[in-house]
């Protein structure tokens, strides 16, 4: 008996000094009095987030910890990192200057997909070297482009591919895809994507399911300028279902007024693939306007097959001419007609501002005359105004739609795509809970993009961990000046280390090369 009553005083003695021990190793950083959204649930809870190293070590109740930072996120939303599945940043994070990739810090954003649209930089082996010597302000993950390997084995040509041709496509990916791509990226709405058959890139999608990879594409059409939208999205959903390959939609919309309304069809054939087995999601932007090039967006995909002196060859033939104009007047009608087709990046700056009518009206041409003209000398990049309201906030709804920027110079999506999502479709229209909008940002990206310990406020991920206001995070760019940084993102934690600290720039590139194999 009395040896048992002693046992007890030493187990008395021993667990609060063993706690204590526990409690008493310093961490990195603490955060405190935060409302802590994990990326998973959808109730918030008012805990304490401790990290050492790169790694989240602690999230409860803080009783004694020492911290050798202590961040006080009274008011402040503590989250996972944003993760944006489809950007254009390529360039930018290649080149130290711009390597930093605020646009997207400061919308919270912690990690970047790139090689998007099909078209990446090639090969990955080249690049790395180059993202490690710059440095990089946020995480990436990249693609292989499905246009830019057909490029590379047999150019700019609108035909089927050799037996020789596609044998190289795919030694080519395989090689991209053992040197660190998550997956394949096609741009079937562009050049040299487009010229491109079902079976070829269901080919292609082969090898990359092997590899565990995924598969985003820009689908063929989102309008009615080829096949038409409701095909384009039954052939995504046929290469997923003949490679077994989770699809990824990137950026998916109905655009033109021809296919308004088609959100439902689409989400009931969508919800019926992965109902099936298959693994179908999407990102989408929250914008009424796309954007891209000017060319890409109305020049017949026909006269362009060779590349641009082509194009213009075939101009000069009077006949092509005619058939070249009459089909990019149908494809400006496609877009909602020339006031809607806005002018926001050129060579020659004074374009920059203007509506395809208006500049069309000041060289007295009708406006396909205008394209062909005003593209001799300039690449012009376009805001295209042609989507409406009840399709966007019909597919921002479904679980499997998550937040993606489709970030490039000239449209505000890049500086502002997380924080309106916020303002607009969270805070003012209610149109999503916030917690949804953050699992929806950040963990189910995750899982999209098969990158482990990302995405989520857990013990043991990395700390990607981002603190914003609820009241002041919003988007400041617009269509007149689309180069504002956002605002409300109060501190950015990447790998465990602050890039942004109390709303300023630690001047610290703490990003990482992710896959999803490590």
């Amino acid at each position: 008996m009395l040896k048992s009553r002693s046992s007890q005083v030493w187990l008395l003695f021993i667990i609060p000094l063993f706690f204590s021990c526990k409690q008493a190793k310093e961490i990195d950083i603490l955060i405190e009095n935060g409302m802590v959204y994990n990326g998973v649930d959808s109730i918030p809870q008012m805990v304490s987030v401790g990290i050492s190293g790169d790694k989240i070590s602690f999230i409860g109740s803080n009783i004694g910890l020492k911290a050798k930072k202590v961040i006080n996120a009274k008011g402040l939303i503590v989250s996972p990192g944003f993760i944006d599945p489809h950007t254009h940043s390529d360039r930018d994070l290649i080149n130290a200057e711009t390597s930093h990739n605020q646009p997207f810090l400061w919308q919270g954003v912690t990690t970047v997909a790139l090689g998007n649209d099909g078209n990446s930089l090639y090969p990955i082996s080249k690049y790395k070297p180059i993202h490690q010597k710059v440095g990089l302000g946020t995480n990436i993950v990249m693609f292989v482009g499905h246009g830019t390997i057909r490029k590379e084995s047999m150019g700019d040509s609108d035909r089927d591919p050799t037996e020789v041709e596609m044998e190289q496509m795919k030694q080519l990916l395989q090689k991209e895809m053992d040197d660190g791509a998550i997956g394949i990226s096609t741009g079937l709405f562009y050049k040299p994507g487009s010229y491109s058959k079902t079976d070829e890139v269901i080919e292609l999608a082969k090898i990359v399911a092997r590899n565990n990879g995924i598969y985003d594409t820009h689908l063929r059409d989102e309008s009615t300028f080829s096949v038409g939208l409701i095909p384009a999205i039954k052939e995504a959903i046929e290469i997923g279902d003949k490679t077994n390959i989770p699809i990824h939609i990137s950026h998916i919309k109905c655009l033109g007024v021809d296919v308004w309304e088609e959100s439902d069809t689409i989400i009931g054939l969508i919800e019926e693939a992965n109902e099936q087995g298959l693994r179908i999601t999407a990102n989408q932007y929250p914008y009424e306007a796309s954007a891209t090039s000017l060319q890409a967006a109305v020049v017949p995909r026909w006269a362009e097959s060779g590349g641009k002196d082509s194009l213009f060859i075939r101009y000069k033939n009077s006949e092509l001419k005619e058939r070249i104009l009459k089909d990019t007047k149908n494809n400006i009608i496609r877009r909602g007609g020339a006031d809607k087709l806005l002018m926001v990046r050129a060579e020659d700056s004074t374009l920059v501002g203007n509506t395809l009518f208006e500049v069309a009206n000041l060289m007295a041409l009708s406006p396909e005359e205008t394209v062909l003209e005003v593209l001799k000398e300039n690449n012009i990049k376009v805001a295209s105004f042609n989507m409406n309201t009840s399709d966007i906030t019909n597919f921002m709804k479904q679980d499997w739609v998550v937040t993606g920027s489709d970030g490039g110079s000239g449209h505000p999506r890049k500086y502002g795509s997380f924080p309106r999502k916020y303002r607009k479709y969270v805070m003012e229209q209610k149109i999503i809970p916030l917690y949804q909008f953050i699992n929806n940002s950040s963990s189910k990206t995750a899982e999209i993009l098969q990158l482990p310990k990302r995405g989520k406020l857990i013990e043991g991920y990395f700390a990607d961990i981002i603190l914003f206001d609820s009241n002041s995070f919003t988007d400041k760019a617009d269509y007149t000046n689309a180069y504002e940084y956002s605002h409300g993102i109060k501190y950015a934690i990447i790998n465990g280390q602050l890039s942004i600290d109390n709303a300023s720039y630690t001047q610290l590139k703490n990003g990482r090369i992710l896959t999803h194999k490590k």
